[in-house]
C-alpha cells in the first residue's frame, strides 16, 4: 500500500509535467497564429489609425492578450474538467457515507463560494480594466519618451518626462492596490465560507462519534475529504478569477482585430496597367484629413507619363497630401484620381504601391544593417545590384569608408548616421525598387549643396535614360532643385494657381515668381553675410 501511494504520487506528479510539455506545443502555435494575425492586422490598418494609436500601448496590449489565451486554453482543457470531476466525487462519498446533512452542507457550501466568488470577480473587474488603462499609458509614455531621447536632451527634459512616467506609474500603482486589496476580500470571504463548512461538519463528525455512530477514522475521512474539497475548490476560484483577468485582456487584443481597415479594394480590383507609361489625373479632389480643415479644394490637375513634374507652394498647400492620397494611404472625400485613365479604386492596393516609389522627407530606417536597409527596397536582390544602387545614390564610397562597411548598423530610427546619409539610403532603396512612377518628398532637403548638386544630377540621369522613361514627381520648397523640371505645378490652399515651366512662371510674374523672387534674395543676403564676415575677418588679420 505505501509503495502505491508512493508510486500513484510519482505519477501523478510526472503525468501533468508530462501533460504541460505536450500542450505547449499546442497553446504556442495558438497564440503565435492569433498574434501573427493581429500584427498583420494592425500593419493592413489605415495611416490614420496609427497616426491616432500609440505604440507602447498597442505592444503592451499584444504581449497581454497572447499571455491570456494560453491560460485560458490551459485551464479550460487541463483543469477545469478534471476539477470538477474531483468535486463530484468528494461531494458522491461525503454524501454516501455519512448522509444527506453532510450532503446539504456540502451543496450549500459549493453554492455559497460560487456565487461570492463570482459577485467579488465581477466587482474586482473595473479594478483590472483600470491597471490595464494605466499599464498601457506607462508602457506608451516610455516607448515615446525613448525614441524621442535626442528631443528630451535637446531641451534638458529629463526631469519632466520622469514625472510623466512617474504619474502613469501612479495611477497604475492605484489600481495595482485595489486589484491587490479586492483580491484579499475575495480570498477572506472563501476562506471564511470554507472554514464555516469545514466547522460545521466536523462537530457534526464529533457529534456522531460521540454518540458511537461514527469512528475517529470517520472523522479523520470526513477531515480529510472536506480539505480535499477545497484545493478543487480553491483552484476554481482562482481559475475563474485569472479566466476573467484573461478575457479581460484577450478583450483589447480582439478589440484591435475588430478595427475596420476603410480603405479597401473592391471585389473585381484588377492589376494596374500602365499603358500609356503613367500618366496622373487628379479631377475635382476634395479632401481634408478633418471635416472642418480642408486641405484640397476641387483640385484638377495633370501628371504627364514620363516627365519630371515639380509641385511647389506654400506649407500647407496639399503639396504631400498629394502622395497619400495617390498612394490611397487616404481616399478622396470627392473627386476622382486616375493612372493611364484607371480610377486608383479599382485597382489592387498591391499592384497600385508596387508602381509607386517613395523617397520622404523624414526617411523611416529600421534598426539593422545598411545592407539591408537599403534591400528593403527588393528583399530578393543580389549584392551587386545593392552596391549599384547605393552608387547612384552618391553614398557607396561613404559607406566603404566605415570600418564595418554595408554590415554598419544604423540604430534607433536611423539615428547612427546623419539625415543626408539617411536620404540618400532612401534614394538607394527607391533605385533598388525600380517603379515606373517616382515621387520625391523633399529627397535633398537634408544634403548640403554639393551633394545635392551630385545626387539631383544622378536622378536626372536615370529619369533621362530611354529605357527607363518614367513618371516622377517632386516635392520641393528649395526651388533651384527642380528649375529644370518639365512641369511646374504651383499650389495655394489646395488648389492649382499656375503651371508651366521655370521659363514660362518667372515670365508670368505669380506665386512662383514671388517665391523663386525671395529664396533668391535670400540666398544673396546669405553670401554677402558671409563675404562680409570674411573681409572683416582679413581685416583684423591685417590691423594685427
Amino acid at each position: 500500500m505505501i509503495l502505491a501511494y508512493g508510486a500513484a504520487r510519482i505519477g501523478a506528479v510526472v503525468s501533468q509535467e508530462l501533460r504541460n510539455a505536450v500542450f505547449s506545443s499546442v497553446a504556442q502555435k495558438a497564440i503565435r497564429r492569433v498574434a501573427t494575425k493581429t500584427f498583420g492586422h494592425l500593419l493592413n490598418l489605415d495611416l490614420s489609425f496609427h497616426l491616432s494609436k500609440q505604440t507602447g500601448g498597442l505592444t503592451r496590449a499584444i504581449d497581454r492578450g497572447t499571455k491570456g489565451i494560453s491560460f485560458l486554453l490551459t485551464s479550460m482543457v487541463f483543469h477545469i474538467v478534471p476539477t470538477a470531476l474531483e468535486i463530484t466525487m468528494v461531494c458522491g462519498i461525503l454524501t454516501y457515507q455519512f448522509g444527506w446533512e453532510f450532503a446539504a452542507i456540502t451543496a450549500s457550501t459549493m453554492a455559497a463560494y460560487t456565487a461570492f466568488t463570482i459577485w467579488t470577480t465581477a466587482w474586482r473587474t473595473k479594478f483590472r480594466r483600470q491597471a490595464n488603462a494605466a499599464d498601457n499609458k506607462a508602457s506608451t509614455v516610455a516607448v515615446d519618451s525613448l525614441i524621442n531621447y535626442e528631443a528630451v536632451k535637446y531641451f534638458n527634459n529629463e526631469k519632466y518626462e520622469i514625472g510623466r512616467y512617474d504619474k502613469a506609474l501612479q495611477q497604475y500603482e492605484k489600481s495595482s492596490i485595489k486589484v491587490a486589496t479586492s483580491l484579499a476580500f475575495l480570498n477572506s470571504g472563501q476562506n471564511i465560507i470554507f472554514s464555516s463548512a469545514l466547522t460545521i461538519m466536523m462537530w457534526l463528525g464529533a457529534k456522531g462519534v460521540v454518540a458511537g455512530t461514527l469512528s475517529v477514522g470517520d472523522l479523520v475521512l470526513i477531515n480529510q475529504l472536506v480539505f480535499q474539497l477545497s484545493v478543487p475548490l480553491n483552484f476554481l476560484g482562482s481559475v475563474y478569477r485569472e479566466l476573467r483577468q484573461s478575457l479581460l485582456d484577450m478583450e483589447t487584443l480582439f478589440n484591435l482585430q475588430k478595427v475596420n481597415v476603410s480603405i479597401k479594394e473592391k471585389a473585381d480590383a484588377k492589376p494596374l496597367v500602365l499603358s500609356r507609361g503613367g500618366e496622373i489625373k487628379f479631377e475635382n479632389v476634395n479632401f481634408g484629413y478633418y471635416e472642418d480643415r480642408p486641405i484640397l479644394r476641387n483640385l484638377s490637375l495633370t501628371i504627364p507619363a514620363g516627365k519630371k513634374v515639380a509641385v511647389v507652394g506654400p506649407s500647407g498647400c496639399g503639396k504631400s497630401t498629394l502622395l497619400r492620397l495617390l498612394f490611397r494611404s487616404y481616399d478622396a472625400q470627392s473627386g476622382r484620381i486616375l493612372i493611364d485613365d484607371q480610377d486608383i479604386r479599382d485597382v489592387t492596393l498591391m499592384s497600385l504601391r508596387k508602381s509607386i516609389g517613395v523617397v520622404p522627407q523624414d526617411t523611416p530606417l529600421f534598426n539593422d544593417t545598411v545592407e539591408l536597409n537599403i534591400r528593403y527596397g527588393d528583399l530578393d536582390a543580389p549584392a551587386d545590384k545593392v552596391f549599384a544602387a547605393a552608387r547612384q545614390a552618391q553614398i557607396h564610397d561613404k559607406i566603404e569608408s566605415w570600418p564595418h562597411g554595408y554590415q554598419t548598423k544604423v540604430g534607433e530610427r536611423g539615428l547612427m548616421i546623419s539625415g543626408g546619409e539617411k536620404q540618400r539610403l532612401a534614394v538607394s532603396r527607391l533605385i533598388l525598387k525600380d517603379p515606373p512612377l517616382l515621387f520625391f518628398d523633399e529627397a535633398t532637403s537634408a544634403l548640403d549643396t554639393h551633394t545635392e548638386q551630385a545626387l539631383m544630377s544622378n536622378i536626372n540621369e536615370i529619369l533621362r535614360r530611354a529605357e527607363s522613361k518614367r513618371t516622377s514627381v517632386f516635392v520641393a520648397h528649395r526651388l533651384r532643385t527642380i528649375y529644370d523640371a518639365d512641369l511646374i505645378i504651383v499650389l495655394r490652399e489646395g488648389s492649382v494657381v499656375e503651371q508651366g515651366t521655370h521659363k514660362e512662371l518667372l515670365e508670368n510674374g505669380g506665386l512662383y515668381s514671388q517665391l523663386w523672387t525671395a529664396q533668391e534674395r535670400w540666398g544673396e543676403d546669405q553670401e554677402g553675410a558671409t563675404e562680409a564676415s570674411s573681409g572683416s575677418a582679413a581685416d583684423g588679420d591685417v590691423k594685427r
